[in-house]
Formats: structure tokens, C-alpha cells, sequence
């Protein structure tokens, strides 16, 4: 097991429906963090939220077209995650960024 000597975590909120250049902003954030060769991200869709503009998105069977909460992670240490946020800022015209630190007891990956 090793250990990071110090890693955060950022969480990226967005919609379903939130574009970038014409693609879905959550793609467009994971391709960016691949570019830059950070460790990794994870997107997950939300069932139901809202943000600043109070307006409720919900995944019940009525409203399935909806725009869905969708949050992104990536942990990374802090001077990697850096030029991403840099880049984040100027692709989002709404949603919320978070950072904050995180222990990270393994990172791994199967060599095949």
C-alpha cells in the first residue's frame, strides 16, 4: 500500500443536460482530467437535487427526461488538480466546484 503524501479531492456539480463545445460537460471534464494524466474520475448521476436556481431534478417516472444532478470526482494532489480547475472554471457557466483534503489509503491498478 502506498500512501500520497497529500491528496484532495475536487467534486465537480452539474446538470445531464450542461454542455461544453456541443458535448456533455461531465465528458468533456474527464477527458480533460485524462489529458492532464491525473489519477482518475468518477462520474456519478444523481436520483434527485438542486442548485442555486432552486429548481428541483428528479429522476421519478414522470420526469425521467429531466436534467439530472450529475457530480464529479477526482483525487489527485493538489498542485496536479490545479491546471484542471483552471480549466473547469472557464467550461462551467453554472454549478458549484468543492475541494478538499482526503487520505488516500491505496491507489492501485492491475498491470495486464
Amino acid at each position: 500500500m502506498k500512501l500520497l503524501e497529500k491528496a484532495e479531492r475536487i467534486r465537480i456539480y452539474t446538470g445531464e443536460d450542461d454542455k461544453f463545445e456541443g458535448r456533455p460537460m461531465a465528458d468533456a471534464i474527464v477527458e480533460k482530467a485524462r489529458a492532464l494524466g491525473l489519477a482518475g474520475a468518477t462520474v456519478f448521476r444523481g436520483l434527485i437535487g438542486f442548485g442555486a436556481n432552486s429548481l428541483i431534478r428528479t429522476s421519478r417516472i414522470l420526469r425521467l427526461s429531466e436534467d439530472l444532478p450529475v457530480v464529479i470526482e477526482i483525487v489527485d494532489h493538489p498542485d496536479r488538480l490545479a491546471p484542471l480547475l483552471e480549466a473547469i472554471d472557464g467550461m462551467m457557466r453554472e454549478g458549484m466546484i468543492t475541494r478538499e483534503p482526503v487520505d488516500v489509503i491505496a491507489y492501485r491498478h492491475n498491470a495486464k
